[in-house]
């Protein structure tokens, strides 16, 4: 995994996933079982890829509650038009 961004914390909690069975999810809310697929499978290029396995890494170890207080006032960014 490539070093993160100073804002890819701030991205988990107001970037939804654009496509797939939980599009429109917030990529801080994603199930488990979801990113563990993409762990196994591999993740996309690209920004998204990155911090999918960034969520995937924070799932993994339990450490969800650090989003928490990113969470207060955040707003979710709009989905990538196709």
């Amino acid at each position: 995994m490539s070093a993160p961004q100073a804002d890819d914390l701030q991205k988990l909690v107001t970037m939804p996933m654009p496509f797939g069975k939980h599009q429109g999810t917030l990529l801080a809310d994603l199930p488990g079982n979801y990113l563990n697929w993409f762990a196994r499978e591999g993740f996309p290029k690209g920004e998204l890829g990155r911090l999918l396995a960034l969520m995937h890494e924070i799932d993994h170890n339990g450490l969800g509650e650090l989003l928490r207080p990113l969470r207060r006032g955040a707003r979710p960014l709009s989905p990538p038009r196709r």
